[in-house]
């Protein structure tokens, strides 16, 4: 979908009488809902999966992950393989680093780190929820910047086992 369709979706979206309405269409997802006084509320985002490398494939590859997110394009390099552990994001939020701002992060690229030891927090409706690691090792990549918005199933480390 293009941005003259997706502003002519809008533009007829304004003028209906519907509330709501959400379009799937190939991998480009949108959602239009109507506020109060007849202001719509837009949110767009295309979502690139990447398929698992096959058993013959070498250990590690290099998958490139590209997001969409409201026009601004973010290309990640997210390596592969059984020694490498993807953390998630498990909810939609706010990423943060550290406890507080000012304070040292919690870990940083490059850190050992334990099964449980706190990697992060996410941020959602005002609870702060802790992200804690479920392997031993280093981390090798932080995928998020301070303070970004995070989706549901979004990578934030990668950590390869110790």
């Amino acid at each position: 979908m293009d941005l003259k369709e997706l502003k002519r979706l809008v533009e007829l979206f304004e003028k209906s009488s519907i509330s709501e309405l959400e379009i799937d269409e190939k991998g480009t997802k949108v959602r239009l809902r109507k506020g109060g006084a007849g202001s719509a509320e837009v949110s767009a985002y295309r979502h690139i999966t990447h398929t698992p490398p096959s058993p013959h494939q070498a250990s590690l590859t290099q998958t490139k992950t590209e997001e969409v997110t409201a026009g601004i394009k973010h290309k990640k390099v997210v390596p592969q393989g059984d020694n490498y552990v993807i953390v998630e994001s498990p909810m939609v939020g706010t990423f943060y680093r550290a406890s507080s701002e000012g304070s040292a992060p919690y870990v940083k690229e490059g850190d050992v780190i334990e099964k449980g030891q706190v990697l992060c927090i996410v941020e959602a409706m005002k609870l702060m929820n802790e992200i804690e690691s479920e392997v031993r090792g280093r981390i090798v990549s932080i995928l998020i910047e301070n303070a970004h918005s995070v989706e549901f199933g979004e990578p934030m480390f990668v950590i390869e086992k110790v």
